[in-house]
This record gives C-alpha cells, structure tokens and sequence, in this order.
C-alpha cells in the first residue's frame, strides 16, 4: 500500500470519534457513510481527501450487505450526522455511500434512502471493493473486503475493476462460532473476538473461519493472473487473517494498519458533490 494512505488511515484514527482538532474549517469537503454488517461509519474529508472528523459505531442493522433495521439506521445515522456537525461547526449536506457487490438494485435504493432519511443528498454510491480502491490506488491485483458479514472480491487490471464478487461469510460467523465454543452469548462473543490480548488463544478456533475465507478469495481469483492480495474490512485486521489468506491462495496479502476504514474513506471520496462548509440553519 502506498504511504499516502498509510498517512491518511493513520489521520483517520487520530480524528474518528473525537472532536476534531481543525475547528473552524471553511473549506469544500467530502462526506462518505458505509453501512456495515457489523459498524457504520460517517466519514468526512477536507478539501485535499484528508480525515477532518467521522464517527462508527457497532450496529447491526444490515445483514449480508442488505438493510433489515431501516428505522435504527437512519436513527443511528442522523445522530451521527449532528454529532460531527456540531463539532465542525457547519451542515453536512451531501454523501456517497457503498453496497456489496452483487446485491440487488432495490437494495442499493435501500441504502440509500437511509443516507436520505439521514438529511443528507446521496447520487453517489460505489461497490466497496471498488470503494477501497479509490484510497488504495491498485493498478493490478486484487481487493478483497472482509466485513462483517460478507467477503467481497474486486479484480483490478490496469486500474480497471475486471471482476467483482461477494459471498457471506465474515466477521459474523467468527462471532457465531466464538458463542458456540465458549458458550456465551453473541454479544458477549463480539467482545471476546475484539480483546486483542485474547487473540492468541482465540486463533485455533477461528482458524476454520479465516480458512473459509481464503477458499472463497481462492476460488474467485483462480482465473485471472493476480499477484498481490490486498485485505481491507474490519474483519481482515484479526491476528493471521492475512497468513491464511496467503497460505489458501499461495498469493502474497498484503494488510494496511487500520483496515476497517480503508473502504468508508474510499466512499467519501465518491462523493463528487464538492460542496463547501456552510453553517447550520438556526
């Protein structure tokens, strides 16, 4: 991965969540939310595609790239919208958002009348592979985004998307198998699965899991002359995700720090609105 995005996934950490340190901004910006299985994420950039605030948020109101909790989006979405204009101290008026690649038109209309819903315009939406790439700037490889419910696969030749595909399998059913095993609830699994100084003595029970989705990024590359593996997606980031891969396809795999935002990013640079800050109507 090229260092400017290294540089503006670690800008990203630095401001997501937190009031952001360049209060004042007058500038155009660029706004991007990605509805996750598992996290929604608003993310807004400067006029120069650098991190200037976000919020995520674990929510499960999409299942296999598909909206079943409309009303909780839009409720999660809103309050996250007002959250990052009071401290930028102006309106957010336009975003672009993604969907997994493969899935229905209506539902793609689904996501984004959520961002709508939201009080944002939304003409701009991207597959999140191809979302990904917009940070990552691949010429020939592939893009494979393990999120939490699907693993989605894009085939880039000379910058072009050559191939797409997703199938269902992602941090969900590491979660599942983690309930099942230790015998607690899901929730309680979701946790687990997080707490890095467990990673360890987690792995051999997730292992079957990283090696599903390595048989699937496996199966979808088979046909075309890829070189390099690059994981995005917050699920992608457990410990030996990116070992697993590489061994499943004998490919080199290759995984940014801050995996989870590579793809939200990626949207925000969609939108090609290019609105500038203006204040909130009192």
């Amino acid at each position: 991965m090229n260092s400017h995005a290294d540089d503006i996934l670690a800008r990203a950490v630095s401001v997501f969540n937190k009031a952001p340190a360049r209060q004042g901004y007058k500038g155009r910006v660029h706004v991007g939310v990605d509805l996750g299985t598992a996290y929604t994420v608003l993310v807004v950039l400067d006029e120069d595609g650098q991190p200037l605030a976000g919020r995520y948020q674990f929510a499960q109101i999409v299942r296999d790239g598909l909206v079943v909790d409309f009303i909780g989006a839009m409720q999660i979405l809103s309050r996250m919208k007002a959250e990052v204009e009071a401290d930028l101290g102006f309106a957010l008026e336009s975003a672009a958002t993604s969907y997994p690649p493969g899935v229905a038109p209506a539902e793609v209309k689904a996501t984004q009348n959520v961002v709508i819903g939201a009080g944002l315009e939304c003409e701009h939406f991207v597959d999140e592979p191809t979302a990904a790439n917009a940070l990552l700037q691949i010429k020939d490889g592939a893009v494979v985004d393990v999120g939490g419910g699907t693993t989605g696969v894009a085939i880039f030749k000379d910058g072009e998307v050559v191939y797409t595909a997703d199938e269902a399998t992602g941090g969900t059913q590491f979660t599942l198998v983690l309930s099942g095993a230790l015998g607690v609830s899901f929730e309680e699994a979701e946790n687990i699965k997080k707490d890095p100084k467990r990673a360890r003595s987690l792995y051999p029970l997730v292992r079957p899991v990283m090696q599903k989705v390595g048989s699937i990024v496996a199966h979808h590359i088979a046909p075309y002359d890829v070189k390099t593996i690059h994981l995005v997606g917050g699920t992608s980031g457990m410990p030996g995700m990116a070992d697993i891969v590489a061994e499943m396809t004998g490919i080199p795999t290759k995984l940014p720090s801050h995996p989870m935002f590579v793809t939200p990013i990626g949207i925000a640079m969609h939108d090609r609105e290019d609105k500038t800050a203006t204040p909130p109507q009192k």
